[in-house]
């Protein structure tokens, strides 16, 4: 009776299978690395789309306007967490795919700005923070975790995204609005920052610059970009939902094709 107790405590119910506690802890702890690996290179795939997309709209503090920046992050932004949600959710029923994909994406962000700008290149915190998006994030999960569909998510998740970006950031953006008077020109806090510190990599000459309208003050118009911006991520959250689809189905490859590869079993010669 002692020997069968023994051995009852000495294996642990794990994924539907009986495992001894130490093949237990070793498959736990390789799950927990997989975890983490698949982290990083989400972070580290995800950050490199969003700096090969975005790019400077979003280094830069005077580059955050009210019209491309609002525009242009948001569309940009959705894709990843679309895909990952419809794995997570599909898959798995976790409803943490935008969430995940945020804060992956937030973490190598920081990295890339403390390591690649503030102590590589000596900019300061103040000209190239990150803007953050986890507000629309969480907004998108809580949809599709109330809805269960895909749709739903894409119509009111999707427009929610893309409206929270610009009040997510502006709590961040709002010392940098104000205005000031730099070399007898109005100019903002963050543009006057951009002046100061020269950017040989970035030409003023590819931005579009309008003299007197302050268009990096706000206004009606990122209203308006915001609301594009949301109709705009419902087009790109189905596109990349489906491309979740299609890149997690599952592919079984016929025997034939072994036999067409040389790979089939060989027939006994004698």
């Amino acid at each position: 009776m002692s020997a069968q107790i023994q051995e009852k405590n000495s294996h642990v119910t794990l994924y539907g299978r009986r495992w001894s506690k130490e093949n237990a802890s070793i498959s736990r702890t390789f799950d927990k690395l997989v975890v983490v690996i698949i982290f990083i290179a989400m972070a580290a795939a995800f950050h490199l789309h969003f700096q090969l997309t975005v790019g400077d709209w979003d280094f830069w503090v005077d580059w955050k306007d009210r019209q491309y920046w609002v525009t242009a992050t948001p569309i940009l932004l959705i894709v990843f967490p679309a895909a990952l949600q419809f794995v997570l959710w599909e898959k798995f029923r976790l409803p943490i795919g935008a969430t995940v994909c945020m804060l992956a994406l937030t973490a190598g962000v920081w990295i890339s700005r403390y390591f690649g700008f503030h102590t590589w290149s000596y900019f300061p915190f103040s000209l190239v923070f990150p803007a953050t998006a986890i507000a629309g994030a969480l907004v998108l999960d809580a949809v599709l975790l109330l809805t269960g569909s895909g749709l739903l998510t894409a119509v009111f998740g999707g427009m929610a995204f893309g409206l929270l970006f610009y009040p997510g950031n502006w709590p961040l953006l709002a010392a940098y609005r104000l205005p000031m008077e730099a070399m007898n020109s109005l100019v903002s806090v963050g543009d006057y920052i951009g002046y100061a510190y020269t950017r040989t990599s970035t030409p003023e000459y590819l931005r579009f610059i309008e003299r007197g309208t302050l268009r990096t003050f706000g206004g009606h118009s990122a209203v308006v970009s915001a609301f594009f911006s949301g109709f705009v991520c419902i087009l790109v959250y189905l596109l990349w939902w489906y491309i979740g689809q299609v890149m997690s189905r599952v592919v079984t490859v016929p025997n034939r094709m072994k036999s067409l590869m040389g790979l089939g079993d060989r027939p006994d010669t004698p």
